[in-house]
């Protein structure tokens, strides 16, 4: 069956040896003549159709790389080579067979990925009784919000949620590409698309199907396998020199001597596979190899920019810091109890989804003090947030948003690497809450790797105030700082970089509008907003900052292999194009040395899926933040 499947996939290649077959037996018979007209024939019909494909190609813009095969075929029929002329039009439909064959071989990873999403899961119809685990079957998709799920073992988390269990153990290595299980006890969140460990668990739907970590992954590999490659272009550059350069050849080769066949010969040996295969079959193992180590790239282009970056721009918060920030003090104004300004904070930063304000909750928290539910909320990206608290307005945020609310607020002074979120309550100025995030460990290595690898200009952007900003960069080895900005200032600021291309690393969603304006943005996936995700070029899933130093590895890393391919066809071409010059091979060895030719390019290409890639992931912050 597989065979017959392959026969009616590739009609071509079933018909040419289907012509080769009927020619070697009328040859066989003594029936030549039969022979060479069948074989005529057929290789006619292949060079017309050949030329439409050539002529819709051109009217695209790009330049026909078949130019050469069709020639070649021409040349072979003419001096009445009609095998070796067989040989070239089973070559050239042999390749899209080869180029199927390795490119299912590149995109193993991302075809991984595909195929390990949820499907089913088992909702449990009474999930208010602890002691019962009778489950209904549904699909991953009707699971709503709220609903009780139990997971066997070893299967596959469906949606997002949080652990209802004491305690699991969960393999999440097709979302982050790290290989070890991870612990989780009651309350912690566990993501769609993790593999359960070696007992049963129960957890509670916090999200549906289609918002869920691992369909946004699904809905980022879909793009990555649909987008093309920058290949044509590729190709176009090598197209016209390396057609004329064998022309040339081919032509010199009859000409001294005085021979057409040699012409034929020559040119059976100019085929363009190393073109139109090598370098596809390579971004597709780039991608692949991205995918492997956490990072889903959003197709070849976006490769190929990751291989020629040369600024490079971060957030900090939850990009070069780690993203928990820990109250450390609450200064409360007169007439305000510094319990009182954190738990109407923490009420109000539920609406809120900034990084500050996951602390500020924390906090609360911590401290046992009770959350309300708001009447009215709103939140101004980057600024703050506004909620009606039991009869109470109150403000949290930046201190120009807050001061504009109220306005005998006050600028706090901070120490080094602090942050503060402002506090106003029905008008008046309440408090300020100050926090200390830490850089991640790996941030100083990865700013270090990128600015000994060619990346001229590393900067931050952050909305954050300058003490802040400078007191990071100083850790992690920035001097380029660009404190208090708005979204819209990081996208004119991410405009003006030189030089191009520029990398945009970030998370959340006051960075998607910079994320989509720079020539590559990055999301920081494991704990960024979905906007961020669908802003950017490539999104990282697991939580480490040196995931951006293994991007651009892999971009230069696949860059690099699909020229060299490209240069490995062309050489070897070249080289046995001048042997052929002498006559020393006839056209039907040298239709079949090409197909070796174009082996050699195929599995060079593959390289792209291997290779060592920095180590940056436990490098150690140069000093800690200031508490």
């Amino acid at each position: 069956m597989r065979l017959l499947r392959s026969l009616v996939r590739y009609p071509v290649i079933t018909a040419t040896v289907a012509v080769g077959v009927a020619v070697f037996v009328l040859d066989a018979t003594g029936l030549e003549g039969a022979s060479r007209w069948l074989a005529t024939l057929y290789v006619s019909a292949i060079v017309v159709w050949t030329l439409i494909g050539m002529i819709r190609d051109v009217i695209r813009g790009h330049i026909g790389l078949d130019v050469l095969a069709v020639v070649a075929m021409v040349a072979t029929l003419a001096v009445g080579e009609y095998v070796a002329s067989l040989i070239i039009v089973l070559m050239l439909s042999g390749g899209e067979a080869l180029e199927d064959f390795a490119a299912r071989r590149a995109r193993r990873e991302l075809t991984a990925l595909l195929d390990h999403a949820p499907q089913i899961a088992h909702v449990i119809v009474h999930p208010t009784d602890p002691e019962s685990d009778e489950t209904q079957d549904a699909a991953a998709d009707d699971v709503v919000v709220g609903d009780v799920l139990l997971v066997r073992p070893s299967e596959v988390i469906p949606v997002d949620g949080v652990l209802e269990s004491a305690s699991g153990s969960f393999d999440e290595s097709s979302l982050t590409g790290e290989s070890l299980p991870v612990s989780r006890s009651r309350g912690d969140e566990v993501l769609s698309g993790a593999v359960n460990g070696s007992r049963a668990i129960r957890m509670r739907a916090t999200r549906r199907s289609a918002d869920s970590q691992y369909q946004q992954i699904i809905a980022l590999v879909r793009d990555a396998e649909e987008s093309r490659a920058p290949v044509v272009r590729l190709a176009d550059r090598f197209a016209v020199p390396f057609t004329a350069v064998s022309l040339v050849i081919a032509g010199a080769a009859w000409g001294l001597s005085g021979d057409p066949t040699r012409f034929a010969e020559v040119l059976v040996l100019a085929t363009p596979c190393p073109l139109l295969i090598a370098a596809p079959v390579a971004f597709l193992g780039g991608l692949s190899r991205a995918a492997k180590a956490g990072v889903i790239v959003k197709g070849g282009a976006v490769i190929e920019q990751l291989a020629r970056v040369r600024s490079a721009a971060f957030d900090k918060t939850g990009t070069l810091t780690r993203g928990h920030p820990e109250l450390i003090d609450v200064r409360a104004m007169t007439g305000f109890d510094a319990d009182e300004v954190l738990a109407l904070a923490a009420s109000a930063e539920q609406y809120s989804s900034h990084v500050l304000a996951e602390g500020i909750r924390r906090a609360a928290d911590e401290r046992s003090l009770p959350r309300h539910a708001a009447t009215e909320a709103s939140e101004v990206a980057t600024n703050g947030v506004t909620a009606v608290i039991e009869g109470r307005t109150v403000v949290v945020g930046k201190p120009a948003y807050v001061a504009s609310i109220a306005p005998d607020a006050e600028r706090a002074t901070l120490g080094p690497g602090h942050a503060a979120a402002y506090v106003a309550v029905d008008g008046r100025f309440a408090g300020v809450l100050v926090l200390a995030d830490d850089p991640r460990p790996e941030a100083p290595a990865v700013v270090s790797w990128l600015r000994e690898n060619g990346i001229e200009r590393i900067a931050m952007l952050t909305g954050d105030t300058r003490p802040t900003a400078e007191a990071i960069a100083a850790q992690v080895g920035i001097t380029d700082i660009h404190a208090e900005l708005l979204p819209r200032d990081k996208v004119h600021l991410a405009a003006e970089m030189r030089p191009r291309p520029v990398l945009m690393v970030g998370d959340g969603v006051n960075d998607a509008p910079v994320l989509a304006a720079a020539d590559i943005g990055i999301a920081m996936g494991a704990k960024g907003s979905t906007a961020a995700g669908d802003a950017a070029s490539a999104v990282i899933l697991a939580d480490s900052l040196s995931k951006v130093v293994e991007a651009v590895a892999i971009g230069r890393d696949t860059l690099r292999v699909a020229y060299t391919a490209i240069w490995i066809g062309i050489a070897l071409s070249i080289g046995l194009m001048l042997v052929a010059t002498t006559g020393l091979i006839p056209a039907v060895a040298g239709a079949l040395v090409q197909e070796l030719v174009d082996l050699a390019t195929i599995l060079y290409a593959l390289r792209a899926l291997t290779g060592r890639l920095p180590q940056t992931a436990h490098a150690q912050p140069r000093a800690e933040v200031a508490a």
